[in-house]
């Protein structure tokens, strides 16, 4: 079993475990067509046969076009500057096959002065030990399941543990990502898919291994239509979200699903289904809500983890944080976020589950439809 396990990764990440996953479907189609030539008869094996070719047939275009990169020059992506946030938010999809061209001067100036406008922004209210760092590395990195990416924004956090360092990570990144799906740029978040050891070569004396923590990477650039059979399966397999009803709630025990359609709550329309729509690593969904109405009419927003991952469980509630606060702004609700300082944030070991960590609070007195 290690064996196997040490030769995923080293298919994983020298870049050819997605074509050998198609050539390994259509071995087996090859196989069954065979079984039921010998059963039956070739007329009704044919057809299998017939989708045995067209998949070895397609690996081959794969190796060709995208692994060696002989293809045809793409077109650049459009804005979509014409769309409202929710939209904008639904529209965007991880990206898993990047054009062979880098991002023009003027989309790389636009996406880095958001990547510094958005640190200043977070850095500026956070502790010390809380702070964070992006830095664009114009280099390919050995990742997995993305093919031919060459630009990156590296978040990096505190090497000492903390989480809420982590949430800011996921809060900030999320907006700037979003930035660039306006901008027409695709990006792909990517956290256990990436080589640690390939990030911090690359990225040379901007990381200090003594002081910094990589928490995860995300992909930047021009969106391909040239995307390997394999990814593309695997991409329609996580397109499943859980309900509304299962991610937001009225009471901290996560047993009451919130009414979103009451009047107290449609006000804020669809940051529900934008929350609930929000990427996580693997689509885990690992962040729950409580919402409620203070003594004084105020919102008030608790985010929940579910996990006990010290990284991708927080960077997954920090995006939903982050989708929430936008689309907030965009409905013209005002709020601020308060995170959670009652635990001990570098303890390793046992946690509770559902861990609470981060709230949104509306800044007015609430108003509800009349």
């Amino acid at each position: 079993m290690t064996h196997i396990k040490a030769l995923k990764e080293k298919l994983q990440f020298t870049g050819w475990l997605q074509y050998i996953l198609t050539a390994v479907l259509a071995t087996v189609v090859l196989f069954v067509a065979l079984i039921i030539w010998a059963l039956i008869n070739l007329i009704v094996a044919a057809p299998i046969f017939f989708l045995a070719i067209i998949l070895y047939v397609d690996v081959v275009i794969e190796i060709i076009t995208i692994k060696f990169k002989f293809r045809m020059k793409e077109a650049l992506p459009k804005r979509n500057d014409g769309l409202n946030l929710f939209d904008l938010m639904r529209a965007r999809h991880s990206c898993r096959s990047f054009q062979l061209r880098k991002m023009r001067n003027e989309d790389y100036d636009e996406l880095i002065n958001h990547v510094q406008l958005e640190l200043n922004q977070v850095n500026m209210n956070s502790d010390v030990k809380d702070r964070i760092r992006f830095e664009y590395v114009s280099e390919p990195l050995t990742v997995w399941p993305v093919v031919n990416a060459s630009e990156f924004i590296v978040a990096i956090a505190p090497k000492e543990y903390s989480r809420n360092a982590v949430i800011n990570v996921g809060r900030s990144l999320q907006k700037i990502v979003m930035h660039a799906t306006r901008m027409g740029v695709a990006t792909c978040w990517i956290g256990p898919g990436a080589d640690q050891t390939s990030i911090t070569k690359q990225m040379g004396q901007r990381f200090d291994k003594n002081r910094d923590h990589i928490v995860c990477v995300c992909a930047v650039g021009y969106a391909s239509k040239y995307i390997p059979l394999s990814i593309r399966l695997m991409s329609k397999s996580q397109k499943h979200r859980l309900p509304i009803s299962d991610l937001f709630f009225k009471n901290n025990q996560l047993t009451e699903p919130l009414k979103i359609d009451e009047k107290e709550f449609q006000n804020f329309g669809r940051c529900y289904e934008i929350c609930q729509w929000s990427p996580s690593s693997f689509n885990a969904q690992p962040t729950r809500a409580v919402v409620n109405i203070s003594d004084s009419n105020e919102v008030i927003v608790n985010f929940y983890c579910t996990t006990k991952s010290r990284f991708y469980g927080p960077l997954a509630l920090g995006i939903w944080c982050g989708n929430w606060e936008m689309g907030c702004e965009a409905l013209g609700i005002q709020g601020n976020v308060f995170y959670n300082f009652y635990y001990s944030s570098d303890v390793e070991g046992e946690q509770m589950v559902p861990q609470y960590d981060v709230s949104w609070k509306s800044d007015k007195i609430w108003k509800v439809n009349d």
